[in-house]
């Protein structure tokens, strides 16, 4: 019975679905890491973003505006980090670990200052973003149920992949970045200012996780709840980290964890245990990361025998 429910059109469909946010913010940690930064603050970026999904859409009433203005607070929040990092020179996992913090208890006070509410945004609703029946892919057996149906911002993560790809591995500014991750003295040493390269890179890294939180607000659900990120920063940090830091790997490992996340909730409708049920994706986050850093190890032994 699980079996056929793992195979059905159903679990695909639900298992993409909950790869957006992390994808989103597995792309973020990877063209921020290939720049010699580890980005953190994702966590805090996207509850902050799903707050903001609903303040900004719910005020404009428009889901793109409110997608835009949340992709440039985003990016506040991204500069923010960076000018800590850079500029105050903080310790990058400090700046990170004071966001996440911050998003928790700010994200509770902003939405009872903003609609009275505690906890869910009951009163604020927002306005999503619409889902999109592909032509002709629709139509096509199975593969139209799996992939036609899907949220906007499903569809733009997977286009993202490909642009963050090619920006990394066929563009100037890509070279730069991952010359700056690679060697920053000898990036330097040509005329690579790895400052503004890095300010680059966490600002886009701020961009792409709030876009990853507006769809956890204005996709998976319409309404703003307290912790509502729950956790998939970190996982994001983990697929991108296990994906080698790069945009195809990222999605690979995403597409895993959204996987997990999905089982997840199939399960939940069975008599098993809740508690062990909602373990599911952080535990095959603990058990990818455990075979990752084995396999990264004998590699290492290899290299030096």
């Amino acid at each position: 019975m699980i079996l056929n429910a793992l195979l059905s059109p159903e679990f695909l469909n639900a298992a993409l679905r909950a790869t957006t946010p992390i994808l989103f913010a597995a792309l973020a940690s990877a063209i921020v890491s290939k720049s010699g930064v580890v980005n953190m603050a994702l966590e805090g970026i996207m509850l902050f973003s799903a707050l903001f999904g609903v303040v900004f859409s719910a005020a404009f009433q428009s889901s793109w505006l409110g997608l835009l203005a949340t992709m440039a607070m985003g990016g506040v929040i991204g500069f923010l980090l960076a000018f800590f990092i850079l500029k105050l020179k903080t310790d990058e996992i400090l700046a990170a670990i004071a966001i996440n913090l911050i998003a928790n208890g700010a994200t509770v006070l902003i939405l009872i200052a903003v609609a009275g509410d505690r906890g869910v945004s009951s009163s604020v609703a927002s306005v999503p973003l619409p889902k999109i029946n592909i032509p002709v892919i629709e139509k096509i057996p199975y593969i139209g149920e799996v992939i036609s149906n899907q949220n906007v911002l499903t569809y733009i993560s997977l286009i993202l992949v490909v642009v963050v790809h090619l920006f990394l591995y066929k563009t100037p500014l890509g070279l730069r970045i991952r010359a700056v991750g690679e060697n920053k003295n000898a990036a330097e040493s040509v005329g690579i200012s790895s400052k503004r390269v890095q300010y680059i890179t966490i600002i886009l890294s701020g961009i792409l996780a709030s876009m990853g939180g507006f769809f956890l607000s204005g996709g998976f659900m319409t309404k703003f709840t307290t912790g509502m990120s729950a956790g998939r920063g970190f996982i994001a940090l983990a697929a991108s980290s296990m994906g080698g830091d790069t945009p195809i790997g990222a999605f690979l490992v995403s597409l895993l964890f959204g996987a997990a996340s999905a089982l997840s909730n199939i399960l939940q409708l069975g008599d098993w245990p809740h508690e062990l049920i909602q373990m599911i994706p952080y535990a095959t986050t603990i058990v990818g990361l455990g075979i990752y850093s084995y396999r990264r190890m004998k590699k290492r032994e290899k290299l030096s025998d």
